[in-house]
């Protein structure tokens, strides 16, 4: 029987998403087959810069699961050279090029999830191309709305909104958002995390979650009469907690996961405790999506000074969750 397969993007070409790439060949999956979209040129040089012998096979839907020193890549061209740790614009397109193939191979069955090394949101705007984040970009790919979740072992993050400017954040916090959030977040919880009756920590938007309106109305016009609403149908929801005592183990020992309102509410909490090892999961999309915790770390690509702990974690949650049956 075929083994399922597994995509990994390699992200932005000057970081080190090319480095995490070639570290897989050190320990390949015994229970999937794992492939690179990648540029297989750029793969050999940074490998060679980074003194790793390495067998690069061109993937086919037929081909054996890579052996250790082996990779399997999909070959994507690049516009311009890749230099490790400076940004080039031509090199947009690639990298996009990169996602779209494991979206679509995703959709149609061809993979069974897919993995996303950093890339750089900044040089792709500099392209003249509108971009925000993986997460909005899978969402105009699938017509989803997807929810962004970060985990570190059971500790897991969801967010309400994304990558807005702080400014923004309020006029988002609508009782639509939430409750669409909340669904999908508490339907994956069940689905794809195996949780029968998730617990779910919502925190306010304010400082000390409004202080009953007297520093903001969101948490008792929006917040609260949605939760209600929700724990009528069933729905185990703790909240609008404030956020500054929401993260300490009175709360979080109970719970499955947080909703926090906005990106660095709860996310830098998150990255404290487990950062290095933790997962950016996209859940309520069509297709099995999961990503590094961390950026393009241009200053260390070719160094050989890395750590592929979070990728390491994340090929296994995606494994998970796309139904890979574990390793024996």
């Amino acid at each position: 029987m075929s083994l399922p397969t597994l995509i990994l993007t390699c992200g932005e070409p000057a970081g080190i998403g090319p480095d995490l790439a070639l570290m897989q060949a050190r320990k390949p999956l015994s229970n999937a087959r794992l492939v690179v979209a990648g540029n297989k040129a750029l793969l050999a040089a940074r490998a060679a810069q980074l003194g790793i012998d390495i067998s690069l096979r061109d993937f086919s839907d037929t081909a054996a699961p890579a052996a250790a020193g082996e990779l399997l890549v999909l070959d994507h061209g690049l516009a311009a050279e890749a230099v490790p740790g400076q940004l080039n614009p031509a090199n947009a397109g690639h990298v996009l090029s990169l996602l779209d193939t494991a979206i679509d191979g995703c959709l149609s069955g061809r993979f069974a999830a897919m993995i996303t090394a950093p890339l750089h949101k900044g040089v792709i705007n500099d392209a003249g191309i509108p971009f925000t984040g993986h997460t909005e970009y899978l969402a105009d790919k699938t017509a989803a709305q997807p929810v962004m979740m970060l985990a570190a072992g059971s500790f897991r993050v969801a967010l309400a909104t994304t990558h807005l400017p702080l400014k923004d954040v309020p006029a988002a916090i609508t009782t639509e958002r939430l409750e669409r959030v909340l669904r999908v977040l508490h339907h994956d919880l069940i689905t794809k995390f195996a949780i029968p009756d998730p617990h779910i920590l919502v925190s306010g938007l304010n400082p000390h979650a409004g202080e009953s309106g007297h520093m903001g109305r969101e948490e008792c016009d929006i917040i609260d009469p949605l939760l209600e609403r929700l724990r009528s149908e069933g729905f185990r929801l703790s909240g609008a907690l404030p956020a500054d005592t929401l993260f300490t183990p009175r709360h979080l020992d109970t719970a499955d996961a947080v909703l926090a309102m906005f990106h660095d509410q709860g996310l830098p909490v998150l990255k404290y405790a487990g950062f290095g090892q933790a997962v950016n999961v996209t859940l309520g999309l069509p297709l099995t999506r999961t990503s590094v915790d961390h950026g393009t770390a241009l200053d260390l690509a070719g160094s050989g000074q890395i750590d592929a702990g979070s990728l390491n974690a994340a090929i296994a949650m995606a494994a998970r969750m796309g139904g890979v049956a574990p390793a024996h």
